[in-house]
């Protein structure tokens, strides 16, 4: 029985102590959080106009100039590089893959439009 009462008391101390260690570190992590928070990187419309992606959305019939900005080539590209950039945006953007079945419409448009008007 005595056993018992020890264990009980040896517990409640470990719990005091435990709960006491606890509250005295809540002031230093809340600070540590704050200041973690602080140093976390600003993502506001100034730093996403510097961007180098296109923040436009589509134009109601695509120009030569949109098709080469959704495919990230210049606008007198051979067909040789708008294939490669066509490859390489549909396969991050492809509807089996998780991708929008209208951005990858889209993409397809740029790249017959770029097609069309490259020798």
């Amino acid at each position: 029985m005595t056993g018992g009462l020890i264990l009980a008391g040896l517990t409640a101390a470990a719990i005091g102590f435990g709960g006491r260690y606890l509250l005295r570190q809540i002031p230093n992590a809340s600070q540590k959080m704050t200041e973690a928070m602080k140093n976390l990187p600003k993502f506001d419309s100034e730093s996403l106009a510097n961007s180098k992606y296109y923040r436009g959305g589509f134009e109601p019939k695509m120009s030569k100039r949109e098709a080469a900005l959704i495919l990230g080539v210049s606008p007198s590209a051979s067909k040789s590089k708008i294939k490669d950039a066509h490859k390489k945006i549909m396969l991050l953007n492809h509807p089996d893959k998780g991708g929008s079945p209208y951005v990858a419409a889209k993409i397809n448009e740029a790249k017959d439009l770029l097609d069309s008007t490259t020798k």
